[in-house]
C-alpha cells in the first residue's frame, strides 16, 4: 500500500501515547474512556472537570456535560510530519468555525494541550467537539431498521450539500465519519482532510481510505501542494457509503480486500467491467448511487451533493416527525459477537491468528495485508468474505453477511477444485475453495472460503456439485 492510501484503518504512527486513564485532566476536560484511535489521533468520550468555573460561549455553552476530545499528538515527530498534524487540525478549526450547520459536528474549543508530566502529550493539539452516540459503522454492524434507511442518507446528503456550498471538500466521506445522535440525528465529522475549494478544485495531503477514493485520484499526480480533488471525488464517497447503508454493510465493487475492490473499482472505470448493485437497494437509491458512482470526474460532476439533496427532497414521504433510532453505546460488538460467534457457529474458536496450523477439520483465515495481521482488533475494513457459490463471480451480491478475520479458525467439510479463480495481493492463484459450515439464523447453513486466504492445506474430500450449476 502506498502512502496515498494511508488513513484511520492504516495506522499512521507506530508511537501514539498510550491511552489516557478515566480522570486525566485535560484542559477544562476529564476523561471517561477512549472511544475511538485512527492513525494520528485518538478520541476521548470526556466531561467537564470537577471545580472548573467554566463560561460559555455562542459554541460553548456552559451546561455542556458531554463532549468528545480529539488529541493529535505532534511530540517526537519529524518537522514535516507535526506540521501537517497542526494543519490538519487547523483545517478542523477552519471548518468548524466557518461552516456550521445542524449536519456537520460542532467543535466547541481548540487549544495546545501542556502536559510536562506526559512528554508524548505536551504539545498535542486537543479539538473539543459534539458527542455522538455512535457512528454510521456501528449501525451497519448493528443493523439497521429500514424506516432509518431514507433519514440517515438523507441526513449525509444534507450535510455534504452544505460542506460543498460553503466551498469545502470532505475528501474522506466514509461511515465512521459520519455519526448519528441519541435523538438519531446525523452528522458528518472528522474534517483532517477537508479543504477549502480554490475555484472548481482543491489540494490535499497524500493520504485517504482506499475504499472510499474515486479512480481518477488513484491516478492523480502528487505536486508541490498535495493531490488536486473535486467535490465531484466526494460524490463517489457518497455513492459507496450509500450502497453499503442500503445493502447491509456490502460495497458495490467486489474483492475481500480494500487493495481489492480498489482494482475492481479501477477496472469498472476502464469500462472492462459493469458497474454491479446489490440488489438490496431500493430503486430510487440505486439510481442515486449510480450516478454517484460514475466513473469518472466528467460524467460525474452533473450530479452535485445540491442536486441529489434536490431528486431526494422531491420524493421525500417523510416529514419532521419521521421515526428516529436510538444508537446504545456497545451496541457494534455485541452484535458481531453475535454473528460471528453464534451458537454452533465455526468462527471464533480461536482467533490468536499467531497457531502453527489448524486441527484436522479446520482451516486458519490468512489476509496477505501486513497491517491487518497485525491488527488486534476486528476492523471492517481488514474483514474478509465468504462466498455463498464458489462458481460464480466472487462479487457483493454472492458473499454472505458473516466476515471472518486474520487467524479465525473456521470447521470446513469439503473442497471444490474447479471454482472461480482468485488472486490475491501476492499474486497468488487457485481455483480451490473451501466449504465452511456455518449455523446462525441468519445467514446459509454454509459459505465457501477461497484457498488463497489460507496457508493450511487439509486432506479433504471433494463437495458434491452446488444445486445451482
Amino acid at each position: 500500500m502506498t502512502s496515498l492510501h494511508v488513513r484511520a484503518d492504516t495506522p499512521g504512527r507506530d508511537d501514539l501515547p498510550e491511552g489516557l486513564p478515566p480522570g486525566r485532566r485535560v484542559g477544562e476536560w476529564e476523561v471517561v474512556e477512549q472511544i475511538g484511535t485512527g492513525g494520528w489521533s485518538t478520541v476521548y468520550a470526556a466531561r467537564p472537570a470537577p471545580g472548573h468555573a467554566r463560561t460559555g460561549s455562542a459554541a460553548r455553552p456552559p451546561e455542556t456535560t458531554a463532549v468528545a476530545l480529539k488529541i493529535m499528538p505532534t511530540a517526537g515527530l519529524a518537522p514535516l510530519q507535526a506540521r501537517r498534524i497542526v494543519e490538519s487540525a487547523r483545517r478542523e478549526v477552519a471548518l468548524g468555525r466557518g461552516a456550521g450547520h445542524p449536519r456537520l459536528i460542532g467543535l466547541l474549543d481548540s487549544f495546545a494541550l501542556s502536559a510536562p508530566d506526559h512528554p508524548s502529550l505536551d504539545g498535542a493539539m486537543v479539538l473539543v467537539m459534539e458527542r455522538a452516540a455512535g457512528s454510521l459503522r456501528d449501525l451497519l454492524d448493528a443493523g439497521a431498521a429500514e424506516a432509518d434507511l431514507d433519514r440517515v442518507a438523507t441526513g449525509i446528503c444534507e450535510g455534504l450539500a452544505h460542506l460543498h456550498g460553503a466551498g469545502w471538500v470532505h475528501a474522506d466521506l466514509k461511515p465512521e465519519n459520519v455519526l448519528l445522535g441519541e435523538d438519531g440525528s446525523v452528522k458528518l465529522s472528522d474534517f483532517g482532510l477537508a479543504t477549502e475549494l480554490t475555484g472548481t478544485h482543491a489540494y490535499v495531503p497524500p493520504l485517504g481510505t482506499l475504499d472510499y477514493m474515486p479512480p481518477e485520484r488513484r491516478r492523480a499526480p502528487l505536486g508541490e501542494l498535495g493531490i488536486q480533488v473535486r467535490t465531484s471525488a466526494d460524490v463517489w464517497a457518497l455513492g459507496i457509503v450509500l450502497h453499503e447503508l442500503f445493502a447491509g454493510g456490502a460495497r458495490p465493487f467486489p474483492g475481500a480486500t480494500p487493495i481489492a475492490r480498489s482494482a475492481a473499482a479501477q477496472e469498472y472505470a476502464a469500462g472492462r467491467a459493469p458497474l454491479r448493485l446489490d440488489p438490496a437497494v431500493p430503486p430510487f437509491w440505486r439510481g442515486i448511487v449510480a450516478d454517484c458512482l460514475a466513473p469518472t470526474h466528467a460524467s460525474r460532476a452533473p450530479h452535485t451533493a445540491e442536486s441529489l439533496l434536490a431528486r431526494i427532497a422531491a420524493r421525500r414521504p417523510d416529514g419532521p416527525g419521521a421515526p428516529r433510532r436510538a444508537f446504545r453505546r456497545g451496541t457494534r460488538a455485541a452484535v458481531l459477537a453475535a454473528v460471528l460467534c453464534g451458537t454452533g457457529a465455526a468462527l471464533c474458536a480461536d482467533t490468536t491468528g499467531h497457531g502453527p496450523g489448524a486441527p484436522a477439520g479446520t482451516v486458519r483465515v490468512f489476509n496477505a495485508e501486513r497491517g491487518c495481521q497485525e491488527r488486534a482488533d476486528r476492523d471492517r475494513h481488514c474483514s474478509l468474505g465468504l462466498a455463498i457459490d464458489p462458481h460464480r463471480p466472487y462479487t457483493a451480491e454472492n458473499v454472505v453477511r458473516t466476515r471472518v478475520w486474520h487467524g479465525d479458525l473456521l470447521t470446513v467439510d469439503c473442497r471444490v477444485d474447479d471454482g472461480q479463480p482468485i488472486v490475491d495481493e501476492e499474486d497468488t492463484r487457485s481455483t480451490r475453495w473451501f466449504r465452511v459450515r456455518l449455523s446462525h439464523a441468519s445467514v446459509p447453513p454454509d459459505a465457501w472460503l477461497p484457498a488463497v486466504r489460507t496457508r493450511d492445506s487439509p486432506a479433504l474430500p471433494a463437495c458434491r456439485p452446488p444445486a445451482s450449476r
